[in-house]
Parts: structure tokens; C-alpha cells; sequence
């Protein structure tokens, strides 16, 4: 599926882990409709073992039993999810989310489930059973959910067709795939095929790879197979993470494009772990969210929101409706960094974009402990002469000749438009 913006939306992981429920996710769908479709904001994705009842919070429960069809695929479970009754899946769920304007997605883990395996269950679409597919050398090291699938052996090819036919029955728009984004060479093939079989389904589907870091030097490959894919294991609400993320960054960024986005993972802002405790929101900083959602947006990564949309306070609410900071994100193009270094004692870090529309994105980050105040120098833009300047977070402009200056907080960024 090709898009020229990468996408944005809410996935249900930060908040809930494994057991979010129907009931939640239509909550938040309703919000996103309300408050932040006009933004840009449009997919709604359903992360981890929605086909296990008894899920609880992030942790899983190893072996346990889950819900299955007769031809060796996991299916909603029907205590969390009750509009999935008498075999409807996440079709009736899927259309009240299109019926609000927006889309819907769903979380996969690579491969065939164990318990498929060991009940050697039949496959559509081919006389080989579960068993005679699976590669059970192959698998998950945090899952037990599943075995990988031997794309050699005859039957492969048919269950992951059999897979995406469903989910495209169900009205599906996005699959998030896991266990399968850091996988290479091993798992490669599978990869492949799984992809091969998605795009042959008869449906635009969004196709995102987890978890990360995934090889820089497989960026062609995942650029040819997937949409999106990580450059990280899961990102939470750290410093530290966040730190890293620049240099990450700046590894991946030539390979943003048409139809294909490094992906730095959802952004943990307002409440998150509401599985263990309703009062829990993030530790970042508001410097911190600015930060990230200044970084994400120049870097063109994928905006998927982690919070729980319904608690967010108007600071929140400000950091995902800013509509400069929204139309960097599609609209910046080559994107990269052009320096890192110490000023004043302290590690800044500088990025630029060309924007589609005439003139030029410039964000600038303050990655040490103290506040500071940064120059940046036209000439390090090679832009020359006066040009208007706009700083996108407050909206304040001015003419500038020579260098823009900017005061910044610890972990603080801002980020200006130039014409």
C-alpha cells in the first residue's frame, strides 16, 4: 500500500498490554473521532493476544488456551470482545470504527499457533495440516504463543493466504506483525512470503514490522515488503530511550519514502500502564514529549499514539493537535541531521527538512541536563539572506539574517519554518 505520509493513529499497547477490551477500544475510537480525526489521525490498532481470555496486563501467560478457528487461526475471544459472537471475528467491531470515519488494525505475532501444532489442526485452501507447516525450531523468546511457519514445506503459502483472507473479511486496514522485524536471515523467507500473501488478499492493508532494531543493512528488503517497520525495541517513556533515538534517527532517515517509513515506535504520553494502575501517566517531561513529537515528525517516523485518549489533559492534547508540527510531519522531505555537538557545555542536536510547499523545516534539541541557549547559523542550513521565521510550537515569528537563536529547556527542542 502506498502512501506519501506515514501513518497516525492509537494502538492499545502502552495502555493496556494483552488485555485490552471491546469496550476500550471503542472508547477510544469515539475520541479519536471527536477530537483528532481532523488532525490526521485515523488508525485504531488492537495490539497483542486479542484471541487470549484471560489476559491481565503485559505479562502473558505461558501456554495458556487460546481462541482458535477449525483451520488454525487465532479469532477474538469472545469475553473480551463480544460483537465477535457466532464467528463474526472483528468484523462488527471493525465496521463501527469505519462507521466513525477512521480505521482499524490489529496486532499478529509471526507464524502458526503451538496449540494448532499440537492438535496437527487442518489449514484452508490445502490438504496439509498444521504440523507437516510448522518450524518448531522457530520461535518467539518473550511468546509462547506461536511456531514459525517453513515456507518450503507445501501448505506455508496457503495458511498465511488463508490468514489475510480472513482479516480482510473482517474489514482490516492495518496489520501489525510481531516477532518478525529483527528476524534476518533466519526468518527472512517467512517474511516474504507472509508479505506476498498479505498484498495478494484483495484488500489495502498497512503492513508495520515489530520489534526492533531491525538490520539497517536489510532497509531495500523492508522498504520492498512492509510499510513500516521498527528501529527499536519497545520505546517507553525514558530519558535514556529517547536519548538514543537520535542516533537512531540518523541511521535510518534516508530510507523514509512513498510507502515506507522507519518506524521509532508509539509515543507513551498522558495515561499509560492502565492495567496495573489508573494513576499511572508518563515520566516524560513536557520537554520531553515536545522532544519526542519534534523528533518524530522531522523524522517522518510514524505518530501512533500509546495514552489512554480519553484521559488526556490539554498539555496532551496540544502536543497531538499542533497543526504545524502536523503538516512537518507530511510535509518534510530528505530529512537528516546536520550536526551534533556541545555548545556551551552542553549536547545539542540540529535536523532540517525541505517542506513540499517552498522553504525549510529546521529542529533543534537540547540533549543536556541544563537549560541553554543555541544560535544556528543560515549558513549550516545553507540558506542565505532574510527569511521569515516561524517557530511552530508557539507560533511566534520574526526576520532573521545570519542565525536563528533559541532558548532551550533540558531535553527541550524547537523546531522553526523558514522561507
Amino acid at each position: 500500500m502506498k502512501m506519501t505520509t506515514a501513518p497516525m493513529g492509537w494502538n492499545s499497547w502502552d495502555c493496556y498490554g494483552a488485555a485490552v477490551t471491546e469496550d476500550i477500544v471503542r472508547k477510544n475510537a469515539e475520541f479519536m473521532a471527536k477530537n483528532l480525526k481532523q488532525y490526521g489521525w485515523e488508525y485504531v490498532v488492537v495490539d497483542i493476544q486479542w484471541y487470549e481470555p484471560s489476559a491481565e496486563n503485559h505479562e502473558y501467560h505461558p501456554f495458556t488456551e487460546l481462541c482458535m478457528d477449525e483451520y488454525s487461526r487465532l479469532i477474538p475471544a469472545e469475553n473480551r470482545f463480544p460483537s465477535s459472537k457466532g464467528g463474526k471475528g472483528f468484523a462488527p467491531l471493525a465496521e463501527y470504527v469505519h462507521s466513525l470515519g477512521l480505521k482499524f488494525g490489529i496486532h499478529i505475532m509471526r507464524g502458526i499457533p503451538r496449540q494448532a501444532v499440537h492438535r496437527n489442526t487442518p489449514i484452508k485452501g490445502t490438504d496439509r495440516r498444521a504440523r507437516e507447516i510448522a518450524k518448531t525450531a522457530s520461535i518467539c523468546s518473550w511468546n509462547t504463543d506461536m511456531y514459525g511457519v517453513d515456507p518450503d514445506k507445501e501448505g506455508a503459502r496457503a495458511y498465511y493466504d488463508s490468514l489475510f483472507e480472513l482479516y480482510a473479511s473482517w474489514g482490516v486496514d492495518f496489520i501489525k506483525c510481531d516477532d518478525i522485524a529483527r528476524k534476518f536471515p533466519k526468518e527472512e523467507q517467512e517474511l516474504v512470503m507472509l508479505s506476498e500473501a498479505l498484498h495478494g488478499c484483495g484488500r489495502d492493508m498497512i503492513l508495520s514490522l515489530s520489534p526492533g532494531p531491525a538490520p539497517l543493512e536489510k532497509a531495500e528488503l523492508l522498504k520492498q515488503v512492509s510499510n513500516m517497520w521498527r528501529i527499536t525495541d519497545d520505546f517507553w517513556d525514558f530519558w535514556d530511550q529517547l536519548y538514543d533515538m537520535f542516533q537512531r534517527a540518523e541511521k535510518w532517515c534516508t530510507h523514509a519514502g512513498a510507502g515506507h517509513f522507519p518506524d521509532a515506535d508509539m509515543l507513551p504520553i498522558g495515561p499509560i500502564r492502565q492495567d496495573y494502575d489508573k494513576k499511572n501517566t508518563t515520566n516524560f517531561t513536557k520537554s520531553e514529549q515536545i522532544t519526542m513529537l519534534t523528533l518524530w515528525s522531522i523524522f517522518r517516523s510514524p505518530l501512533m499514539i500509546g495514552g489512554e485518549m480519553t484521559g488526556f489533559d490539554d498539555f496532551t492534547m496540544s502536543l497531538i493537535t499542533n497543526e504545524a508540527i502536523l503538516k512537518m510531519h507530511r510535509n518534510a522531505r530528505h530529512s537528516h541531521q546536520v550536526w551534533r555537538k556541545e555548545i556551551g557545555g552542553v549536547e545539542h542536536v540540529l535536523w532540517t527538512a525541505a517542506d513540499t510547499e517552498g522553504g525549510w523545516y529546521a529542529a533543534v534539541f537540547n540533549a543536556g541536563d541544563k537549560d541553554s541557549i543555541v544560535r544556528i547559523s543560515l549558513d549550516d542550513l545553507e540558506i542565505s539572506g532574510e527569511v521569515s521565521c516561524t517557530e511552530l510550537w508557539s507560533g511566534s515569528k520574526e526576520k532573521v539574517t545570519g542565525e536563528v537563536e533559541a532558548e532551550l529547556e533540558s531535553h527541550g527542542a524547537k523546531a522553526f519554518y523558514l522561507r
